[in-house]
C-alpha cells in the first residue's frame, strides 16, 4: 500500500540534542577531545564588571574552529550554517531553540582578544598532539605563502601629500588622467598613518622605478586592479592601500599581483602537525624572516620536551647569516643555495689554511679585507692580487679588469654555505628535499583551500595573525581526532587478537592435559 507522509509541526514533549548526534560524529569526538575552560581565567581582564552579558569565550573559539574545519571565511554565513547543524549545536553547547549569538558579536570578540591568546589556544593543542606521540620534533620543514588580504588593489593611492602630488610624479613618472583622478574604488576610510603614507624609497629606488614605467607611458590611464596589464608597474615604494595599510603588493610566478600577507609556516615531519604560523608583510623576504621564526620555534619545542636538529626550507631562506645563524642554534640546516652562488672565480682553487686563493696560473690571490656589500648589506671577503705579481702572465689580458689588478669578492660565510652544500647534495639531503615537499607544501593547500586561509577576511596585521593561528589550530585538531581515531581501532584489533591468542593457547593446552592422561591411563 502507498504510503503519504503527513507532517504537522508540534511542540517536542521530550527531546535531548546528544541522542541526535552519532557516536561516530567528528563534533562529537571534538566535544570530548579538547577543553577550553581555561579561557575563562585569561579572558577575565577583558570584560568589564557590569552591563549585558557577552559571548562565551568558549563558545567564541568553538564557532571560530567551526567556520575553518567547514571553509567558510565570512562571520554571517558561519551562523546560518550552525543554525542548521544539530552536530556543531551539540558541539558549541547551544539547543535547538537557543539562539545564537550576532555575526558581529564574532568581529567585535576578535578584535578584543590579543594575539597572544589566539597563539596560547594554538600552544594547547599542539600539547595534545605532542602528548599523543604526534610530533618527533627532530625535524621541520619551513615554507610561506602568500595569502589575499581583505582590501582591492583598485583602491590604492600614491604614497605622497596631496599638495606634493605633481612635483613627485615629474620625479617619477609622467602625470595621467589615473593620477588626477580618485581611485576606481575609493576607500571608505583611510586606516593608514603617516608613515605608512610617506614615500620610504631611496632617490635611487625611485629612478629605477622611473626607468620602468617608461615602458609604461602608452598605457598609463588603466587603473592599477589585480587584472589590468599596468598593475604589474605598481611597486610598495610608491603606492599604500587605504582600507588596509599592512597589506602589500606581492605577485606568485604566472598569478596577477595582489594585496597580499605572508604565512610562514613550520611543520613536523612526522605526522604533519603544525608546529608555527605567523603572519609577515607580504614584501619581505623569507631569509630575513628565518631566525625570528627559528627562535620561536625552538622556545616552543623545547617547552614541550622536544629537541629540534634538522631545518629543511627551499631556496628562499638561503643566506650565509642564515647557514651560520642555524649552526649557532645547533641546527643542520638542509637549504639548497641559490643559483648565484660560487665559492670563487671559476679555474681558482681556494687554500682554506692561508686562506687565499691560486689561480689557473699557480699565483697567489691573498685575502685584503672584509666589508658590508652596499646593495645586499651582507658581510664580504675581498681577495685582490696587483698587477706586478701577474706581469708576463699569458691570461693577464682576460684576467685583469680596469684597475689593473685582480680583484673579487666572496662572501664571508663560505665554510658555512660549503658545509651546508654537501648535507643538501647529500643521500639524506636528498631525503629531506622530497620530506619537505611532501610535508609542508600539501598543508599549506589544505590551509588555504580547504581550511578558511584562501582570503584573510579581517584588517590589519595582527588580525591576519589571529586567523592564520586559528586555520592552524584547526587543522592540527583535525589530524589529532583522526590519529586517536585510528589508533583507538589499532588497539581494539591488538586487543582482539590477544583474546583470541590466548583463547587459543588455552584450548591448546587443555587439549595437551587430556591427551596426557589418556596416555597414563593406557
Amino acid at each position: 500500500m502507498q504510503g503519504k507522509k503527513d507532517y504537522q509541526e508540534k511542540l517536542f514533549a521530550q527531546f535531548q540534542l546528544s541522542e541526535r548526534i552519532p557516536k561516530n560524529n567528528f563534533y562529537r569526538g571534538l566535544r570530548g577531545a579538547i577543553d577550553l575552560d581555561f579561557l575563562y581565567p585569561l579572558t577575565k581582564d577583558y570584560y568589564g564588571q557590569s552591563g549585558q552579558k557577552s559571548i562565551d569565550p568558549v563558545v567564541f573559539f568553538k564557532l571560530c574552529l567551526v567556520g575553518y574545519l567547514e571553509n567558510l571565511i565570512s562571520d554571517r554565513k558561519l551562523i546560518d550554517h550552525c543554525s542548521l547543524r544539530l552536530d556543531i549545536l551539540y558541539f558549541i553547547g547551544y539547543d535547538i531553540d537557543e539562539e545564537l549569538p550576532w555575526h558581529s558579536t564574532i568581529s567585535r570578540t576578535r578584535n578584543l582578544f590579543p594575539e597572544a591568546l589566539f597563539e596560547e589556544v594554538f600552544t594547547g593543542v599542539l600539547s595534545l598532539c605532542v602528548e599523543k606521540g604526534m610530533v618527533s620534533g627532530h625535524t621541520q620543514a619551513i615554507d610561506s605563502a602568500p595569502v589575499k588580504a581583505n582590501a582591492s588593489m583598485d583602491t590604492l593611492e600614491l604614497k605622497v601629500p596631496e599638495e606634493d602630488l605633481e612635483e613627485h610624479l615629474r620625479r617619477v613618472r609622467a602625470i595621467s588622467s589615473m593620477d588626477k583622478e580618485t581611485p576606481h574604488r575609493k576607500s571608505k576610510g583611510d586606516r593608514s598613518d603617516k608613515g605608512q603614507r610617506g614615500i620610504t624609497a631611496s632617490k635611487k629606488e625611485l629612478d629605477a622605478i622611473k626607468g620602468r614605467n617608461k615602458k609604461w607611458a602608452k598605457d598609463q590611464d588603466q587603473r592599477p586592479g589585480a587584472g589590468n596589464k599596468g598593475s604589474k608597474y605598481t611597486s610598495n615604494k610608491t603606492h599604500y592601500s587605504p582600507t588596509d595599510p599592512d597589506a602589500r603588493i606581492s605577485v606568485k610566478p604566472g598569478k596577477a599581483r595582489k594585496l597580499n600577507y605572508l604565512s610562514q609556516l613550520s611543520v613536523d615531519t612526522a605526522h604533519h602537525v603544525i608546529t608555527d604560523i605567523r603572519a609577515y608583510h607580504a614584501d619581505g623576504k623569507d631569509n630575513r624572516q628565518l631566525p625570528d621564526i627559528v627562535r620561536r620555534l625552538k622556545k616552543r619545542l623545547w617547552k614541550q620536551g622536544l629537541v629540534w636538529k634538522n631545518c629543511v626550507a627551499d631556496t628562499g631562506y638561503s643566506s650565509g647569516e642564515n647557514y651560520a645563524f642555524l649552526e649557532a642554534k645547533g641546527l643542520k640546516s638542509f637549504i639548497p643555495p641559490h643559483g648565484t652562488y660560487k665559492g670563487g672565480p671559476d679555474g681558482f682553487v681556494y687554500v682554506e689554511e692561508q686562506d687565499f686563493y691560486l689561480c689557473p696560473q699557480g699565483k697567489v690571490v691573498p685575502f685584503k679585507k672584509v666589508f658590508l656589500d652596499s646593495r645586499t648589506k651582507t658581510k664580504k671577503k675581498s681577495y685582490r692580487a696587483s698587477s706586478k705579481i701577474r706581469k708576463g702572465c699569458p691570461l693577464r689580458s682576460t684576467c685583469l679588469g680596469k684597475v689593473n689588478e685582480k680583484q673579487f669578492s666572496v662572501t664571508y660565510y663560505r665554510e658555512e654555505y660549503e658545509r651546508n652544500i654537501e648535507r643538501v647534495n647529500s643521500k639524506e639531503g636528498r631525503y629531506m628535499k622530497s620530506k619537505r615537499q611532501s610535508t609542508v607544501e600539501p598543508v599549506f593547500g589544505t590551509l588555504t583551500q580547504i581550511m578558511g586561509m584562501r582570503r584573510i577576511n579581517t584588517i590589519g596585521i595582527k588580525q591576519a595573525n589571529k586567523v592564520m593561528h586559528l586555520s592552524a589550530i584547526a587543522n592540527n585538531l583535525k589530524k589529532y581526532l583522526k590519529f586517536i581515531e585510528k589508533r583507538s581501532k589499532s588497539g581494539a584489533g591488538q586487543l582482539a587478537f590477544g583474546d583470541l591468542l590466548k583463547s587459543v593457547v588455552q584450548d591448546l593446552f587443555s587439549a595437551l592435559q587430556r591427551h596426557r592422561k589418556l596416555t597414563f591411563q593406557y
